[in-house]
């Protein structure tokens, strides 16, 4: 059983990484400094997942009482270290490692705003230190001005240490407050950059990192108040002033672990500079990251050739990564596309073969709002149409919608199939708006059904835990044997005037494609597909 405090703390990093990941697009195109490689988003999601991923691991060893807090923090300051990529990520895991010190040098403090406002200085400062120039109005100037307005605010507090008796709901309402602090000067934080770096300015463009970031604790916020994250403002380049990786400077983007013995961070970074420049050594003396801009990746490598270990090695091509982006913003995307939660692969690529972009929803199709915005900035058009195939996902959907900064319709689709039909209806180069009301007039038509086993006893008798249940339009209307129950199923559904139906197999379902062709109605050809979808043997649909 997971121990509830590194429950919460997962909680706190998965809400961040979400937040993040609903805008990492929009990161990545904010980025013009030091290079314009356009992955500073991806960079810093991939430094959270490395966390995210070592809480699993260190969750599955028991409490923290088993595991210790000074091994936990090291742990997860160590996999951030080695999860991260780019300049952005290394930063950012510099930040992690120097409240990760904090945190082990008071043993036994609860998390209060003392503690928080300490750690958020320790970060700036070691984020600071890991860079050899460090340029303002950058991550490192949101970071700070961050942490000093979370100095402030604690020091303003009658009671700033958190009683040993506050419940959990105590101490998160009160650093989510803070944490909200935090947000509020990040954001004039994020504006001012433009003013502070001219590469910025130049560009019409706010600092990527540090937009980044701010949009990372915005995730914190909403995780410690359970709801929704403070509003950040949303930056979209001018296509025609993104910058391209100019010839003169180097082309590779290296990532690298070292392992060793007395590493020395201040003589590897030297040595580093004489081959490229950007460069990042960070780490303690017995294991180190390094990032570094050079066009002889090897050559990078090789000067640790007598220090120890190499490993992780990381190379992106920035000229080509650069290109890519030029080529992306100069298309012209589509006007309006649209996005499907489902479940299962094979219902996954039922949605891609018409155009739509599919995002998972897990086995009960319950994804969070969050993730419905993450998906809705993926789809490569300016508007969108989003159907949740789920009236549970609705609300999830629709706020999602309101925070978007695209243009989004919610069509009220209750099941995967009917989403399937209605996005039959979907047209390119017309509005969401449009399309949404031809998606949902095509609703209007459709009549769907479902089998699937039954996950328990009936109280009034009628069938047993895995028998087959039959629903039309969500009432249940036949039980027991599965070919008897399909077949009653595709009788009710096809009624007297309809030619062909959808079926759409699910995992595990026990009769097989011909068997369910043998169970349709004479009159009625039954379009057979495999979605793999969990819970139900059969979806089905007919106008």
């Amino acid at each position: 059983m997971a121990d509830p405090s590194i429950a919460r703390f997962r909680a706190v990093v998965r809400s961040a990484l979400a937040a993040l990941e609903a805008r990492r697009q929009e990161v990545n195109d904010l980025n013009v400094f030091p290079v314009p490689d356009g992955d500073t988003g991806d960079n810093m999601a991939l430094t959270l997942r490395a966390v995210l991923d070592e809480l699993d691991r260190l969750s599955e060893r028991g409490s923290i009482d088993d595991i210790g807090r000074e091994a936990l923090v090291d742990s997860v300051a160590r996999a951030a270290l080695l999860g991260a990529r780019g300049n952005s990520g290394v930063i950012l895991s510099q930040l992690i490692r120097g409240a990760a010190e904090e945190l082990i040098s008071r043993p036994g403090e609860l998390v209060d705003p003392v503690l928080v406002s300490a750690a958020m200085a320790r970060a700036a400062d070691r984020a600071y230190a890991s860079v050899r120039e460090p340029a303002e109005g950058t991550i490192l100037t949101v970071m700070r001005e961050m942490a000093h307005r979370v100095a402030m605010e604690s020091s303003k507090l009658a009671e700033p240490r958190l009683r040993r008796e506050a419940t959990d709901a105590e101490q998160d309402r009160m650093l989510a407050a803070l944490m909200e602090s935090a947000v509020s000067t990040g954001r004039d934080s994020v504006r001012r950059t433009q003013n502070l770096l001219p590469v910025l300015r130049d560009s019409g463009v706010v600092d990527a990192g540090g937009y980044g970031l701010v949009v990372i604790f915005s995730g914190v916020v909403a995780a410690l108040r359970g709801e929704d994250p403070p509003e950040v403002e949303h930056y979209a380049p001018p296509a025609a002033s993104w910058p391209r990786h100019e010839s003169g400077t180097f082309r590779y983007c290296t990532n690298f672990v070292v392992s060793g013995n007395a590493l020395n961070e201040v003589a590897w970074a030297l040595k580093l500079e004489q081959v490229g420049d950007s460069v990042l050594v960070v780490g303690d003396r017995s294991i180190v990251k390094v990032h570094v801009h050079t066009d002889d990746p090897d050559a990078a490598v090789g000067l640790f050739a007598d220090a120890g270990k190499v490993s992780r090695l990381d190379v992106a091509d920035m000229r080509s990564q650069a290109e890519q982006r030029a080529e992306r913003h100069e298309a012209s995307p589509a006007k309006c596309g649209v996005l499907a939660i489902c479940s299962g692969e094979g219902m996954a690529d039922l949605f891609r073969a018409l155009g739509v972009t599919p995002l998972p929803g897990g086995a009960t199709l319950n994804p969070s709002t969050y993730d419905v915005l993450a998906g809705i900035h993926a789809v490569a058009a300016e508007e969108v149409v989003v159907l949740p195939n789920s009236g549970n996902v609705l609300m999830a959907a629709e706020r999602a919608a309101e925070l978007s900064h695209k243009v989004v319709s919610v069509v009220a689709s209750r099941s995967p199939q009917a989403g399937l039909a209605a996005a039959l209806a979907h047209d390119p180069s017309a509005a969401a708006d449009t399309n949404a009301g031809e998606m949902s007039r095509v609703l209007q038509r459709v009549r769907t059904a479902a089998v699937a086993g039954a996950g328990k006893d009936d109280s009034d008798g009628r069938f047993q835990r895995g028998e087959a249940v039959g629903f039309v339009e969500e009432e249940l209307r036949a039980w027991g044997d599965p070919a008897a129950t399909l077949a009653k199923i595709m009788q009710e559904l096809a009624g007297g005037d309809v030619e062909l139906m959808t079926c759409i197999e699910g995992k595990d379902a026990p009769l097989d494609e011909a068997r369910v062709a043998a169970l349709g109605p004479q009159h009625v050809e039954v379009e057979y597909s495999f979605g793999g979808q969990e819970n139900w043997w059969w979806l089905l649909s007919a106008e």
